[in-house]
């Protein structure tokens, strides 16, 4: 694990807890993980925030075909794609989100421009594609995002791999966390799950952390859990053992999934119940890290 020292500037990205598929590609999730701990990193290290870093971080994830997200994302019933994402930082707690997005290629960067352009915290739907036109964000056909392994994940009934997300801590100890989907494979149009909510998929707070969730949706909004995740670290919980704790809340009312953590020194935690979730890291002193489904 990297340094707990204060003032440790670091990354951590996850692609997604779930289950391989027969079409998974290993070596793509592997690098593609790595590649936005790196993209994230760049910034911090030369002196950027810890909020432009995440958001870098999950727009390397979101223009990846490999993640659902973005490009990548699963598929509604009706064979669409239907974004959701947020970004939070941990010093004034300013936080964006977006949902059921359709026309913007990177939902993150909508849900940042929520937080700085508005009053508001989540735009949804046609709302939210109004707001993308207003800021100048380009336009795209919703046939653009879906790809020809969503369709026939779809057709197989197989399901997603869950969500993206990063979290980060400057130098100057502020944390960061975002987090972005396509949601769940066949789910409902208008469906969101916890990404597009703050304190359940996204949490970032500088007393205690940043984190960001990925797996059920439903049972991660029922349980709040990256804001469960922090409020162990303010008890006096070391950054594993939240972690831990978040994922047997998921266990103990029967579902799967994971997240990933960041204290403001610099600490990295991540923990998943189910075979499978990306994540890669990069620290202050640029040694690198990124494992599928075991320990880094």
């Amino acid at each position: 694990m990297p340094s707990t020292d204060d003032a440790r500037f670091s990354i951590l990205v996850h692609g997604g807890a779930g289950f391989r598929a027969p079409d998974s590609d290993d070596e793509a999730a592997r690098a593609g993980c790595l590649a936005a701990a790196r993209a994230g990193h760049h910034i911090l290290a030369r002196g950027g925030s810890a909020l432009d870093a995440v958001q870098a971080a999950v727009q390397v994830l979101e223009n990846n075909e490999e993640f659902n997200a973005g490009k990548g994302s699963a598929l509604t019933s009706l064979a669409t794609v239907e974004m959701d994402a947020s970004i939070m930082e941990g010093l004034h707690g300013r936080s964006g989100a977006v949902g059921a997005v359709k026309t913007v290629q990177n939902p993150v960067v909508l849900a940042r421009a929520v937080m700085e352009k508005t009053v508001h915290l989540l735009l949804v739907g046609p709302g939210a594609e109004l707001f993308a036109q207003q800021q100048g964000l380009p336009v795209i056909d919703n046939t653009t995002m879906v790809t020809a392994r969503a369709r026939h994940r779809l057709a197989l009934h197989s399901p997603s791999h869950g969500t993206v997300g990063a979290v980060a801590v400057d130098r100057d100890g502020t944390v960061a966390a975002a987090t972005s989907t396509g949601g769940t494979m066949g789910k409902l149009p208008g469906r969101m799950g916890d990404t597009g909510l703050i304190g359940c998929g996204t949490f970032a707070d500088n007393a205690t952390g940043a984190a960001s969730a990925t797996g059920h949706g439903e049972t991660i909004i029922r349980v709040s859990l990256t804001r469960f995740a922090l409020s162990e670290i303010a008890a006096g919980r070391s950054a594993r053992e939240a972690v831990n704790a978040a994922v047997e809340k998921l266990r103990a009312l029967g579902n799967t999934g994971g997240l990933i953590l960041c204290t403001p020194r610099g600490e990295l935690a991540w923990a998943f119940n189910t075979s499978y979730m990306p994540h890669a890291w990069v620290d202050a002193e640029g040694r690198e890290g990124v494992s599928l489904d075991g320990q880094m």
